[in-house]
């Protein structure tokens, strides 16, 4: 984990252990210099990612404020995947498959490779408080993510991608979709056929633009309960 996401951590702990209520104004930069003994550069970029993670929001001339969601069990969509969105639920994951295989036709355009080049496959439930969450097929871009495991990808894949590979991910494009359930799905989401789903397809981009990760998530209509947090300048 590199220095700012510790610190991000850190400050994150420390919101939710005091409980802080929205509107709390957080220290001023230099306190947190002093205590981090670190720069302003690296603190700046540890409170940009608590504002993306709708921790924090910055008042221009006043300080930065805490920023709580006030509804519990719900789900936040984020740029990052959602397993570091979910301290607050048990989240574990089975891989059904992995492997190194050719895009179909339409991963290939999501991540704007060649059909020929290589993408690694993974197919996996996940589950939340010990039901299912999810099915989740994903394609990464061999050459950008090049190595995974059964092990690496029953945890946070997009962990290890940022700590391990150091990859900077940066943003995502959406597209979701209500659908019914197949007989598949269904056995495998513990529902019944032609009951409700949401689809939801994501490419998931370097901070250069690149496209890396391209995502077909099919989730238990009964779990799914989601929030979405928009922000708006940069700290």
């Amino acid at each position: 984990m590199l220095k700012y996401q510790q610190i991000a951590s850190e400050i994150q702990q420390d919101i939710e252990k005091d409980d802080l209520p929205q509107g709390t104004k957080l220290p001023v930069l230099e306190t947190f210099m002093s205590k981090y003994k670190t720069s302003k550069s690296t603190v700046i970029k540890a409170l940009s990612l608590l504002e993306r993670k709708g921790l924090v929001y910055q008042v221009r001339g006043s300080g930065i404020f805490v920023r709580r969601r006030n509804r519990k069990g719900y789900i936040s969509f984020s740029n990052q995947g959602f397993s570091d969105e979910l301290s607050e639920f048990d989240i574990t994951a089975k891989v059904m498959e992995l492997d190194i295989r050719k895009p179909p036709e339409d991963v290939a355009f999501n991540l704007k490779i060649h059909p020929k080049e290589d993408v690694y496959y993974v197919r996996r439930i996940r589950y939340i408080n010990g039901q299912t969450l999810c099915l989740e097929e994903s394609y990464y871009n061999k050459s950008i993510v090049t190595y995974l495991n059964t092990e690496i990808a029953t945890g946070s894949i997009f962990d290890y991608i940022s700590n391990a590979l150091g990859v900077k991910i940066g943003f995502s494009d959406l597209y979701f979709h209500i659908q019914k359930l197949n007989q598949e799905e269904a056995q495998q989401l513990q529902l019944k056929k032609g009951d409700p789903k949401l689809f939801v397809e994501t490419i998931f981009y370097l901070n250069n633009g690149v496209p890396f990760d391209f995502s077909k998530v099919t989730y238990n209509y009964q779990q799914s309960q989601f929030f979405f947090q928009s922000t708006g300048h940069s700290l």
